[in-house]
């Protein structure tokens, strides 16, 4: 099917639905195309619920002229995956609830919706002062390499390690919810807009220019209200 001729991402959704899970309790239609951040490559995110799935799946196809990723849970699944989420700081299934269009009503669905919402508002778990210093040791570790190194293969990767890094010690320092891929930028936006543009100048400049003063710079601006680079005297017990 042509991609122009294809359905809106919300009737094509209804009729996914109606056609793959007839019987299932609720379903909501999220991710990019609901928020206005859909690209040509664009998917359509499926969240069915269904109390009578024995575990909680993930399925990748096409439909309709649509990639569609449908993932699907029952009422204890969704809460193991929402607990999960917030443990590892980035809550996947809780945003795309919160954000979702509701395809299929059900009495219990806006209480899951209000649950997703209120695990959003209050953000993930605060770093303990172990696990900045942890972190700390870390980025040191990797911006030393990074420093040392004259080896432009190896640099390349090095400062990947070190932007993943840079990022999480920022947002969960400042009990925000960290991202992955392209969500790495968003979840900065949403944190700094003005900081997140000169973190990405930063990097942008080393790998166009090779300079690596910008980046090291960042990396020292970042770690500086926390005690800088730490080395001497760190230990793992």
């Amino acid at each position: 099917m042509n991609k122009k001729a294809r359905l809106t991402p919300f009737v094509t959704a209804e009729m996914f639905v109606k056609e793959h899970f007839p019987d299932c309790d609720a379903a909501l239609l999220a991710g990019s195309v609901t928020r206005g951040e859909a690209t040509d490559t664009s998917d359509l995110d499926i969240v069915i619920f269904d109390k009578t799935v024995p575990a909680a799946y993930r399925e990748s196809l096409i439909a309709y002229g649509w990639p569609i990723e449908v993932f699907v849970h029952n009422f204890v699944s969704y809460k193991l995956f929402f607990e999960s989420d917030i443990k590892r700081a980035r809550p996947s299934l809780p945003r795309m609830v919160a954000e979702g269009m509701v395809i299929k009503e059900s009495d219990f669905l806006q209480g899951i919706i209000e649950e997703a919402k209120r695990m959003i508002e209050i953000g993930p778990e605060e770093w303990s002062e172990k696990e900045i210093e942890f972190k700390r040791y870390f980025i040191t570790d990797t911006l030393d390499d990074f420093i040392g190194s004259d080896n432009k293969a190896e640099e390349i990767f090095i400062a990947g390690t070190l932007a993943e890094q840079l990022q999480e010690f920022v947002l969960r320092t400042n009990k925000r919810w960290v991202g992955k891929s392209k969500w790495v930028v968003r979840e900065l936006n949403r944190f700094d807009p003005v900081f997140t543009q000169q973190f990405v100048e930063a990097f942008s400049h080393y790998y166009n220019t090779g300079n690596k003063n910008k980046v090291t710079g960042l990396a020292d601006q970042i770690l500086g209200p926390f005690g800088g680079r730490l080395f001497d005297g760190f230990s793992i017990k």
